[in-house]
């Protein structure tokens, strides 16, 4: 279990553009790292949209937004130009990243138990420590909470 003052784990993981992106890329801004169960369905878009429409507000802080799930390259691609999304997505189809968080869980729907992303936020720090977790998240209000963490 990660906890607010831990090193966040590094990464390297594809981009939407087909790039690699790492943690210590990112060195010196803080970092949104919020991770979402699916591509185009209603909750992660709406998820997505938010921060959107927020982008301006994030980056004044010094801040940049990215979103992991284990959907595909291509998938996030779609995803990103039908929304319009200004900032990168992160394909972890190993999920390796999502262990290393701690986000894949299991779920139940209806009964059924299943394997998934449970939507969770993080705040990275300058250096790379955890300085927010948000579990279990809430979409309605959730862009909100985080402006106010920044």
């Amino acid at each position: 279990m990660l906890k607010i003052g831990d090193k966040a784990p590094d990464f390297s993981l594809l981009s939407d553009t087909g790039e690699k992106v790492s943690l210590k890329d990112l060195k010196g801004k803080k970092v949104i790292l919020y991770f979402y169960p699916k591509d185009d369905t209603s909750g992660c878009t709406k998820e997505a949209c938010s921060f959107r429409d927020n982008i301006k507000i994030i980056e004044r802080k010094n801040a940049v937004v990215i979103g992991v799930s284990k959907d595909s390259v291509s998938s996030h691609q779609k995803f990103k130009k039908k929304y319009n999304l200004p900032f990168t997505l992160l394909s972890d189809e190993n999920l390796d990243m999502l262990k290393d968080y701690d986000v894949w869980k299991e779920k139940s729907m209806y009964g059924r138990k299943y394997m998934g992303i449970e939507r969770t936020t993080y705040i990275i720090d300058e250096k790379g420590k955890i300085s927010e977790i948000f579990n279990k998240v809430k979409v309605d209000g959730h862009t909100e909470d985080i402006l106010s963490g920044l």
